[in-house]
């Protein structure tokens, strides 16, 4: 994969996955806000799972952004496009799929 593809590839990824921390964030003071409304009857344990998903889930999106993070700085270093484990060269159709793979399918599967 050339170098323009994958800068293409990783910058759209890298708003996807901007935007929907953006949204989450924003539903989640939301979430918050209205909670903490005075009549508020709504059993708050439901309130706190509801908040613990979204950590969860932020924490994902966080991680996703940190592998793309990496995937740029071996694209400046010009060891995109091979695992990060084995040196073994990625498929193009992997990285299209997902241009932050740090390992080929087999090595990921074996993880």
């Amino acid at each position: 994969m050339d170098d323009k593809r994958a800068r293409a590839l990783l910058g759209a990824e890298r708003a996807r996955v901007l935007a929907l921390l953006d949204d989450l964030n924003l539903d989640a003071q939301d979430d918050r806000e209205a909670a903490n409304e005075p009549g508020d009857l709504s059993d708050p344990a439901e309130r706190l799972t509801a908040e613990e998903g979204d950590d969860a889930v932020a924490e994902e999106l966080r991680e996703r952004l940190a592998a793309i993070e990496r995937a740029e700085a071996r694209l400046d270093e010009g060891t995109f496009g091979t695992s990060v484990r084995s040196g073994s060269p990625i498929p193009d159709a992997r990285l299209e799929a997902d241009p932050a793979a740090e390992l080929t399918v087999e090595e990921a599967e074996l993880a």
